[in-house]
């Protein structure tokens, strides 16, 4: 047999094995990207980053089923298996590319978005509403205070109506703070808006990196299938390769 074939081969059915893999990793890194917005959602108005994590949950789901398809295809020759096999992997690498373009156009308008609906959010804050729930997990995970810093309480309604003080959720220690500014150093101090905006981009940056592994793996697969694909036609035309 050709080495050329058999080296082709033999990527392609590495190629499959890493397709069912990469399908499992993808469907984790969508469900990240969700999880990650849901936890934060009533700070962001924008909801098209769910957008890269849907096309990247269905691009996991596919190349799983991808990965049986070249096995097989791969295995038989099939010329028809083959070709069916390209055109789901440019389908899919279009799909990676669509994923990658929201993400990068995303990446760039986190912040803008951060500002103006955390502020709103912050405003509303009364200490029984679900957008204050919001504000105290928040504040209380990421370990921050206030939008921009703890002097960002100092303009909401909330701190004129309780005594000048900031909600118990940004003391790093509740039984000794009583959320006056003037004991700082019983309360957070970091921004919360720096802090999501960190969160969310480095979510977004790791999605990005996954996502261009694996359009590279599928470059060698559509290289590998177009060479067996080449020599399986010479081959049944009577063509052979000519060795000095």
């Amino acid at each position: 047999m050709d080495c050329g074939i058999i080296t082709s081969k033999t990527v392609l059915l590495l190629l499959s094995l890493i397709f069912w893999a990469a399908g499992a990793v993808l469907a984790y890194v969508g469900a990240y990207i969700i999880r990650s917005y849901t936890n934060f959602e009533a700070f962001l108005e924008d909801k098209y980053v769910m957008i890269p994590a849907v096309i990247i949950i269905c691009v996991g789901v596919a190349m799983f089923l991808l990965g049986l398809l070249g096995c097989c295809a791969t295995i038989s020759e099939s010329k028809v298996g083959l070709g069916l096999f390209l055109v789901v992997i440019l389908a899919l690498f279009a799909g990676e590319v669509a994923a990658m373009t929201f993400c990068f156009i995303y990446q760039g308008k986190i912040t803008e978005d951060l500002q103006g609906s955390m502020t709103d959010v912050f405003m509303k804050y009364d200490g029984q509403s679900t957008e204050s729930v919001a504000v105290d997990h928040l504040q209380s995970q990421l370990q921050c205070c206030g939008v921009v810093n703890l002097s960002s309480w100092v303009s909401t309604p909330w701190y004129s109506s309780h005594n000048n003080t900031v909600p118990v959720s940004c003391c790093k220690n509740q039984t000794e703070c009583t959320g006056q500014l003037d004991q700082p150093q019983f309360l957070f101090t970091k921004g919360c808006q720096d802090q999501v905006d960190v969160l969310l981009q480095n979510v977004l940056s790791y999605a990005m990196l996954v996502i261009l592994g694996f359009a590279i793996i599928k470059v060698f697969g559509m290289l590998s299938v177009c060479v067996i694909t080449c020599r399986c036609n010479d081959r049944r035309n009577g063509y052979h390769p000519i060795y000095n």
